[in-house]
């Protein structure tokens, strides 16, 4: 009995030190819960909420149910920067994907300080603001003394300088291309980890059954990297859909639109027209397409 006495004893501590913990967890958590709370999640709520209402300055809000949704997929505009974002999307992600890994397998193999130098010059672009990127960059494309034009009239490349940015044709274009160069910092520094975690004995046990180095990397390394590949891709699916400050520096949606961006036109649309409401709809939408897109990204690399 003094046996069984002692042990429910000891359950019972057990049980109240576990409590104790579990509620000095939850106060250590408490302020950021509180932030995320109030910063995220009513914010979000709000969001959907507002999106159902004409809601604006200098007025109370009136309800429209569904109408500013019917009203997005009739705007020429808001058609032209889901467009737009698409083509960025599309573009930006398999190339920033393809190309990080391509140079991490290259500073791989690559030991001691030169890897850190290199990882360091790579990932230099993510840590600047973006506005010494974009200054940077508007001047490379100056229609009258950038670096562009000149390299590409000594090359014989072109006749006439090009305002880079203020052409329809090529505006989006160098958009990406700035994107891209913002964009392969952080992926690669993630694909050089995982390179590094992969089990060398395998790689070694491959090569003396005479494996290659590219059925080394298909058949060993690809499947061990595959889930810093999947956050690769989610984080640069969202950066993509979310491009925002390049646009705003740099082109303001214009020429003509041909710059416009889903997270532009709502930055537009809510702080400059004031159309709370019509801007939520947009973001109520951007939303639901990129969690569609990370699910079936999910879904893709578990298949594989």
């Amino acid at each position: 009995m003094a046996g069984k006495a002692k042990k429910a004893t000891g359950y019972s501590m057990s049980r109240a030190l576990v409590r104790r913990e579990t509620i000095a967890g939850y106060a250590f958590m408490l302020p950021n819960l509180i932030f995320f709370v109030g910063f995220v999640i009513y914010p979000m709520i709000q969001c959907v909420i507002t999106s159902f209402f004409d809601s604006t300055m200098n007025r109370a809000d009136i309800f429209v149910g569904l109408g500013n949704y019917i009203e997005l997929f009739q705007d020429g505009v808001f058609l032209r920067a889901l467009w737009n974002t698409i083509i960025i999307v599309v573009v930006s992600v398999p190339v920033t994907c393809i190309f990080s890994l391509w140079v991490s397998s290259i500073i791989y193999d690559l030991k001691g300080p030169l890897c850190s130098l290199l990882r360091c010059v790579f990932y230099l672009p993510v840590v600047t603001g973006s506005v010494a990127v974009a200054v940077v960059w508007k001047w490379m494309y100056n229609n009258y003394y950038g670096i562009f034009n000149y390299v590409g009239k000594g090359l014989g490349l072109i006749d006439k300088n090009i305002n880079w940015l203020g052409d329809e044709r090529f505006a989006l274009g160098c958009i990406i291309l700035i994107l891209l160069t913002t964009s392969v910092g952080q992926p690669i520094v993630l694909y050089v980890s995982a390179l590094n975690n992969v089990d060398v004995s395998l790689v070694e046990a491959a090569e003396v059954d005479g494996a290659n180095k590219m059925q080394c990397f298909w058949k060993i390394k690809w499947p061990q990297i595959m889930p810093t590949t999947l956050y690769i891709l989610v984080i640069t699916t969202i950066n993509s859909f979310q491009c925002f400050a390049l646009i705003q520096l740099l082109t303001s949606g214009g020429p003509n639109h041909s710059t416009d961006t889903i997270m532009y036109y709502i930055y537009h649309t809510a702080f400059k027209l004031y159309r709370y409401g019509y801007g939520n709809a947009m973001g109520v939408v951007l939303a639901v397409i990129i969690a569609v897109l990370s699910a079936v990204q999910f879904k893709m690399a578990q298949s594989d």
